[in-house]
Order: structure tokens, then C-alpha cells, then sequence
């Protein structure tokens, strides 16, 4: 990978010292000392914080993530006019100090730590605040404060003593949020489930500008300005998408663990390789190097995944106590480019024993953490489907060659190093699909009679492909031509599992409707994975709602076409 100096604006000492603030080397001062300091509601207090603002900066909501066992990262961006063109959402190009306090109540009467960070124009006036010296598994409480503009408050929460499992971990995940597709409801239920995590898988936001990628009967909503490929427009669509009261909502309730997948940048990306390589794209470096600095302004991250030019560290390690490790990956950033095009292909490069789609560097980082791990359950967070899906029933193997499938090697090399480490509980954690699936994983998928060794749970998407619609998933026919894979649904949704040390149950979650907002949601099907019991088991699957269902069972050919995306 080359490596280069960021063409963003050059810092001066100056401006760095700012700019280190605004993105996590915060001022921490004393709560007392913070609730004592001039109130910004007073003439004193606007000149010293909020002047020059005439409206609520807050527009974009308030964020946490990354937990440890004695903190987290709060986040938020001050915007007053959040989808101005320019990508400044309409502040003044001068730093802002942000007041920020965490308590231990709901009601934000009991203060335990606050400070003061710099929110600066360089970096799109974010505040990351990284938070220590809590006490681990207990809920918190946050906010900002800057002049007389008190966001709303955000609930965050601490993992477990290192040493100690904890109780019961509430985690869900989610991908694929296409704006223009659908209303952002399942958020909301998401936000109402009261969860102690969420892991976003990608697709967090999508580049393209409107009427580009449509569904039949048109999109309900649209972007704001054309495809993002300046820093300028990646600030303007995370501001689009963050404005959304249901994102927002999902946000404010639970600390979120995310990584990308491709539409963050452009779709089907490959390392330095624009997903049209065929057409010239001198400037694809810069476009990447702006969608990677406006990700990192625009999510709840630590300072060790500040952008350095073209080169992001995304993929990092949470403890949840004794009882889950989360290896979140990154399998974007360091791939070999796509085998014989992006989509389902019978390839040889996909058997290429040189490929990878983690690069050597983050392979290693995992299987080290493989064989460190003294966790009850191991969670591999990631984008793109692990199980083999084979769409062919004869003897060729026609599998997407975005995916896992197409990097069979780099596939197998980290199965066995699971096995290998004797991993208690190997799960791994899919988006990207825009479908429900739950599979069981396997060292040798020609042989289905042979052991599985991990399970796989996918999401399916937020909003992306619209409604979808319900159907027996027994009835699909990648489920017979790959008997490892259990469970199948095409309606628009998320995953909420119980995390215990004796079982992980995953229920998954649907809404009936998205391209109308307002709908419940319900349980679809529940799977449960026992502990050192590799493999999913269904444990509940609701009768097909007669008014969503499908008039016929769904092809390969569909399939295809509903993962596929070719603007």
C-alpha cells in the first residue's frame, strides 16, 4: 500500500494543538470545577463559547463507543445549518470550546466527570472525548454544552472488569442504511430494544447522488448534492444521514463498535482500487483519503483511528469482560481487488492461495488475538458474507467474488486458525447482504457431513432495497445447494442477541414496511448457539404473515440482482 502525506489543509504547531483536542486529547478539568466555570446561558458565558452562533448547533445528535471496562468515547459535531454545500454545516472557521459532562443518572443531576475540548473547522468541528476512570459494567450519561446550546443527552455504558463475565451483554447489529430506499424506523425499534451495544457493519451512508440507485416505484427520499467524492460532500451526506431523528435516537441509546464496508467510500472498492478500475480515476486516492477523514469526524471513534492521509487503522479489539472479545475487522482497506469482476462468477483467482481480502498485517492481529484469547465467546465483526454461498447446483462453484467466497484461502487460513487456538466460541458477524441469513461455519464446505466449527449470523439491511418482502425461507435454493446455511429472510430490519456464558441467542428482528415510516417490529425467527456447540439451532420461526409474503418462492437470479448494485 502506498503510503502518503494528507492533501488535506497543512497544520501549523498551532492549529495541531487545536485540532488534537477536537479529535480526542481533551481538556479534563474537575466536575465541580466544570459546573462552577461561567455559565454559558449568561452575556460571560456566550462571549466565551458560543459566540457567533445565532442557532443550535446540536443538529446532528450526540454519540458513544468503543467501550472499555472504565470508559468510552463520546462524540459529537457542531452544525447549524447541517446540509450546507460547503460541508462546514454552517459554522463559523473557528474553533469552538464544547463543555462536556458524563453522569451517573438519567436525569444528568449527578456529575462524575466533565472537561473541555476544542471543536475545530480542520476537523469538521467533532468532538471525540475519550472518558477513563469509570466504574466498569454500569450505565452513563452525557451531553455537551457550548454558549447557551445544551445538546440532548446520550446513555453509554462501561464493559465488565476484565477479570469478571458480567451480566447478560444485549447486543445488536445492523448494515446497509440507504437513505433514499426507506425511513430509518428499524433504528428506532432498535433504540427502543434498550441495548447495551450495537455494532454497525457498514454502509453506513451511501455515495451516490439521487435518482442514481433506485427501487421499483421510486425512492422515497433523496441525497443531497451529487456523489460523494470531496471532503466537502462525504461531510455534507454523514450530516444528511446523522440529522435523521431515528438514527440519532439509535445513536443516543447504547455505545456503538463501527466499521465499513464500501459505500462509505465507493461501491465495491478494493484497497487503491475504485470499483470501475476499467475507467480512469487519477483522483481516487483523494476521494478515499476525504471519505476516510469525514468517517472518522462522523463516528464515535478513538484517537487511535485518526486518519493519516490515505491510511485509516480501523480494525481494533473490545473486551467485554471474561465473557465476548469483539475482533472488529476492516476487509476494505487491505484486499486484493475483486477476481474476475465483483459479482457471483465461477473464478480461479478465487482459489489463488496468494489472495486476501485482510491483508497480511490484520490476518496476523487477528490470529494472535485467536490464540490470546481467553474469552467466552469470540465475535468476529465484519462486511461481507463468510460461509460459502455457491448459487450453482452442479459441479462448478459460482459464489460472489466480493465476498469471503472469492478469497477462499484467506477464508480457510482464518478458520483453522480459530480451530487451531481452540477458540471456545467462534461467531461470526455479517451485513452487506441486505437479507437475514444464519449459517453454520465449516473448514471443508464439500463436505456437509463434516463438523462445523463456527456460526455465522447476517443482518440484513436497514433500509437498502426497500420493503423486501417475507417468504419460507426453506424455500430458498441456496439453502439447499449449501446445507451448512439454516435461515433466510428478505424484509428490512436488524439482529438483537443475548449474549451468556451458557448460550448466544439471535433474534431477528423485521418491519413489515420501510418505505412509509411508523412500523413495528417483530420477531421473524429466533436461532441459539450453545456454548462450545458450534453451529446455529432454530429455536422459533413465525408463521408467514399472509399480507407480506412473496407469490412465489425467490430465485438465484433475484438474489443476485438484490446484493447487486451496478449504477
Amino acid at each position: 500500500m502506498i503510503s502518503r502525506e494528507p492533501s488535506m489543509p497543512h497544520l501549523d504547531r498551532r492549529s495541531f494543538l487545536v485540532t488534537g483536542l477536537a479529535a480526542g486529547a481533551v481538556a479534563t478539568i474537575p466536575a465541580s470545577a466544570a459546573l462552577a466555570a461561567p455559565d454559558p446561558a449568561t452575556e460571560t458565558g456566550q462571549s466565551l463559547a458560543g459566540r457567533g452562533l445565532r442557532t443550535d448547533p446540536f443538529t446532528l445528535g450526540v454519540a458513544s463507543g468503543d467501550p472499555s471496562h472504565d470508559g468510552f468515547v463520546i462524540w459529537t459535531r457542531l452544525a447549524t445549518a447541517p446540509l450546507a454545500e460547503d460541508g462546514l454545516g454552517g459554522m463559523p472557521a473557528r474553533p469552538f470550546p464544547v463543555l462536556w459532562q458524563v453522569y451517573s443518572d438519567a436525569g444528568c443531576r449527578r456529575t462524575v466527570r466533565a472537561g473541555v475540548a476544542m471543536a475545530a473547522p480542520e476537523w469538521g468541528h467533532s468532538v471525540h472525548v475519550e472518558v477513563d476512570g469509570l466504574s466498569s459494567d454500569r450505565e452513563y450519561w452525557y451531553r455537551f454544552r457550548v454558549g447557551p446550546y445544551l445538546s440532548p443527552a446520550g446513555r453509554a455504558r462501561t464493559a465488565p472488569h476484565p477479570m469478571s463475565f458480567g451480566g447478560p451483554l444485549a447486543m445488536a447489529f445492523v448494515s446497509c442504511a440507504q437513505y433514499e430506499h426507506g425511513y430509518f424506523t428499524s433504528y428506532r425499534r432498535l433504540a427502543e430494544e434498550n441495548p447495551d451495544l450495537v455494532l454497525h457493519l457498514g454502509d453506513y451512508q451511501y455515495e451516490y447522488t439521487r435518482d442514481t440507485y433506485t427501487i421499483p416505484g421510486g425512492n422515497v427520499r433523496d441525497h443531497e448534492g451529487p456523489e460523494t467524492e470531496t471532503l466537502a460532500g462525504y461531510r455534507q451526506r454523514h450530516a444528511q444521514y446523522k440529522a435523521d431523528p431515528d438514527l440519532q435516537a439509535a445513536h443516543a441509546a447504547a455505545p456503538w463498535l463501527v466499521v465499513w464496508d464500501d459505500h462509505e467510500v465507493d461501491n465495491n472498492w478494493a484497497d487503491e482500487v475504485p470499483e470501475k478500475p476499467e475507467v480512469p480515476q487519477p483522483d481516487f486516492l483523494t476521494r478515499r483519503e476525504a471519505a476516510f477523514r469525514a468517517y472518522y469526524e462522523n463516528m464515535p471513534l478513538r484517537r487511535a483511528s485518526i486518519p493519516r492521509g490515505i491510511d485509516m487503522q480501523l480494525y481494533r479489539r473490545v473486551r467485554w469482560g471474561r465473557l465476548a472479545t469483539f475482533h472488529m475487522l476492516d476487509t476494505r482497506q487491505y484486499r486484493d481487488d475483486q477476481g474476475c469482476g465483483d459479482g457471483y462468477r465461477d473464478c480461479p483467482a478465487a482459489v489463488d492461495p496468494a489472495r486476501t481480502i485482510t491483508g497480511a498485517e490484520q490476518e496476523s492481529w487477528l490470529l494472535n488475538g485467536f490464540r490470546e484469547s481467553r474469552a467466552q465467546w469470540d465475535v468476529i465483526g465484519q462486511q461481507v458474507f463468510f460461509a460459502q454461498r455457491d448459487n450453482n447446483a452442479g459441479p462448478a462453484k459460482v459464489t460472489s467474488q466480493d465476498a469471503w467466497d472469492g478469497y477462499v484461502a484467506s477464508r480457510r487460513r482464518i478458520t483453522q486458525g480459530w480451530v487451531d487456538a481452540k477458540v471456545r466460541n467462534a461467531v461470526v458477524l455479517t451485513g452487506d447482504v441486505h437479507a437475514h441469513w444464519a449459517g453454520d461455519l465449516k473448514l471443508d464446505y464439500d463436505d456437509p457431513t463434516g463438523p462445523s466449527v463456527g456460526s455465522e449470523l447476517v443482518a440484513t439491511s436497514i433500509s437498502t432495497g426497500g420493503d423486501g418482502a417475507d417468504s419460507d425461507p426453506a424455500a430458498h435454493p441456496f439453502l439447499a445447494i449449501n446445507p451448512h446455511l439454516k435461515f433466510y429472510n428478505n424484509q428490512r430490519g436488524y439482529v438483537i442477541t443475548k449474549i451468556e456464558r451458557e448460550q448466544m441467542s439471535a433474534d431477528f428482528k423485521v418491519l413489515p414496511h420501510v418505505q412509509v415510516p411508523g412500523s413495528e417490529a417483530y420477531t421473524r425467527a429466533t436461532f441459539v448457539i450453545e456454548d462450545q456447540v458450534p453451529g446455529v439451532q432454530q429455536t422459533y420461526l413465525r408463521p408467514l404473515d399472509p399480507a407480506l409474503r412473496r407469490s412465489r418462492p425467490i430465485t438465484v437470479e433475484e438474489t443476485v440482482e438484490l446484493e447487486t448494485k451496478r449504477p
